[in-house]
């Protein structure tokens, strides 16, 4: 098997892997039949995307998968139950304490994948969604329900730090 031969089976099988991984923890699946459907459905969309979405295999290692599957766990179960309960603590309030506002935080990502990851972790956090992506001027927009500031570098430090340092373990370095 040739080098390129092999290094899109890395890719492809981890691809496989990870999806597999989802397809489990989003459906709850546990039957033979249901594991089964997934792996198809996994080598399917593996098949047709692998090649576009991996391109580096030599970044596919052990230890960013391990940090990758940290990330996942930490930010469904603290990151995610944290934001949830200040959203219901507001809603439930008499007197709700929301001051949104539209905040430019800046970002030192350089690959998409670390932009996208990033974006989607701050959409999914109760009380921001990112609205835009600057590409020029390495920045997202982001709609924050409980603003605590509208200076660019705090608004990273409150929103969206945290969740780089994540992507560039994962993507970047």
């Amino acid at each position: 098997m040739s080098k390129s031969g092999g290094s899109r089976f890395i890719g492809f099988f981890t691809l496989s892997l990870i999806l597999l991984g989802l397809y489990i923890v989003y459906t709850g699946a546990i039957s033979i039949t249901e594991l089964i459907l997934g792996l198809i459905s996994a080598f399917i969309v593996s098949y047709i995307f692998s090649r576009e979405w991996i391109q580096d295999t030599g970044k596919l290692t052990l230890k960013r998968l391990a940090i990758l599957l940290a990330y996942f766990v930490k930010y469904f179960t603290i990151i995610e139950a944290k934001a949830h309960w200040s959203v219901v603590k507001a809603i439930l309030s008499p007197n709700m304490k929301i001051k949104p506002a539209i905040v430019r935080v800046p970002h030192s990502l350089e690959t998409d994948f670390a932009i996208v990851t990033v974006a989607n972790s701050i959409t999914n956090t109760p009380g921001t969604v990112t609205l835009e992506v600057d590409d020029e001027g390495k920045a997202l927009f982001v709609h924050w329900l409980f603003a605590e500031t509208t200076e660019d570098e705090e608004a990273r430090e409150k929103i969206s730090k945290e969740f780089e340092e994540w992507a560039k373990l994962i993507f970047e370095r």
